[in-house]
């Protein structure tokens, strides 16, 4: 029997060798030799597709398949139209981020998804991760806050379970990591999880002034304080400013910088729904922020400040300004991210109004015999972020990249 892995993987291999001759065809017809790597000959008929690749749905009748996603705009447009529908769907589900992890880090990656009926109705992207500092693990999905499973059958939940078992086990990880957002195997003892993560999520109206008042006494002082300051929100067409904000801001923290090529080519992926934003005063740049959109949602989702930020609001200000642009958009829910417990991030969110929900991502052990910690607040990285904190900012921006790939 074939297994899921090894039947995906067939189909991918068919289409794009479809798509390949489908592309010699059309070449020949317009009387244009076939171009490098046009195969010739006829499509491929269905009915060959090797054993295990084909299940029935019970009592449905329907055909399903497990299908591993390939680089045809056609079959990418139906996984995105399929995210941006899916109730348990994030902005991290979205096809571009196999783009994005591959380009960037050259991590593999395997996007799964379940069709039945010929009509796509799970995915599940998955990337695997291997480096000496911080493990080997399959993880849906790194460099992402929110993964797992997006499904709307039970059929296609366990479907890609199961694929994503085989593939761990064939790779050998320490461990399988979902990042879900909501529960999704309670009470199923090979599935462990840990009080680490926390996300913040409220909801935002169209009046400025109903937004303002919703944020804390104190809080909304530091917001008052920017305006009053002359602070002023601009849109870039490239991450250039914001990355300055960003890399000065976690280098303050101790933490390596993405690569600059990270942010471009998320900006360059998704496009308009990816948008940059820094914050001036008098021309000169204070903070910084790149942020997605998601159906009614803005996701910031990386930022930071130059150290006039400090003494302007330069973030609290930053923040509100995104809120009050995004609202004005029709834009009805903020989404702050995860944080730590114990960090500031965590207490900075909390002074915003924003209540603390428990992310309850999910760990499957293989090769590993201990759930993984790697995490600032572990005890064993308090040197190595001192000595960053303490390294000179162009040295810590060109180092910083060869460290964070492996982190996801």
């Amino acid at each position: 029997m074939t297994s899921i892995i090894e039947a995906a993987a067939e189909r991918r291999a068919a289409r794009a060798k479809a798509e390949a001759e489908a592309a010699t065809a059309l070449a020949v017809a317009a009387g244009k030799p076939p171009g490098p790597g046009q195969a010739q000959g006829p499509e491929p008929d269905s009915a060959t597709a090797p054993d295990g690749c084909q299940a029935r749905v019970p009592d449905s009748g329907l055909p399903v398949l497990v299908q591993l996603l390939g680089s045809g705009a056609d079959e990418r447009a139906r996984w995105d139209a399929f995210v941006q529908t899916c109730p348990d769907a994030t902005f991290f589900h979205r096809s571009g981020w196999q783009t994005v992890i591959e380009q960037c880090y050259g991590h593999p990656t395997w996007f799964f998804y379940v069709e039945e009926g010929g009509v796509i109705t799970g995915v599940l992207p998955l990337a695997r991760m291997k480096s000496r500092m911080f493990g080997h693990y399959l993880a849906a999905l790194p460099f992402c806050v929110y993964g797992g499973v997006a499904a709307i059958t039970d059929t296609a939940r366990r479907l890609l379970d199961k694929a994503a078992e085989e593939l761990a086990a064939a790779l050998g990880v320490g461990h399988l990591e979902y990042r879900n957002y909501a529960p999704a195997h309670p009470g199923d003892a090979k599935w462990q999880g840990k009080d680490l993560y926390y996300t913040f999520r409220k909801a935002i109206s169209g009046d400025d002034e109903e937004n303002l008042n919703a944020i804390p006494r104190k809080q909304r002082a530091m917001v008052r304080k920017g305006i009053k300051l002359g602070l002023q929100g601009e849109v870039d067409d490239n991450v250039d400013r914001m990355f300055s904000a960003y890399a000065h801001s976690v280098h303050r923290l101790g933490t390596p910088v993405f690569p600059k090529k990270y942010f471009a080519l998320l900006k360059q992926t998704f496009r308009d729904d990816c948008e940059v934003r820094v914050i001036t005063q008098d021309g000169k740049l204070v903070a910084g922020v790149l942020s997605f959109f998601f159906r009614d949602e803005v996701l910031p989702y990386y930022g930071g400040g130059m150290d006039l930020a400090r003494e302007v609001a330069g973030n609290d200000f930053m923040y509100w300004n995104l809120m009050q642009a995004s609202a004005a958009n029709g834009y009805r829910m903020f989404d702050f991210g995860r944080s730590k417990k114990g960090t500031g991030a965590f207490d900075f969110k909390k002074n915003w109004g924003f209540t603390a929900q428990p992310l309850p991502y999910e760990y499957q052990l293989f090769a590993a015999d201990a759930l993984p910690d790697v995490n600032p607040l572990n005890p064993k990285y308090q040197l190595f972020i001192k000595l960053w904190k303490a390294m000179p900012l162009p040295l810590a921006n060109a180092l910083g990249p060869f460290i964070v790939k492996n982190l996801g």
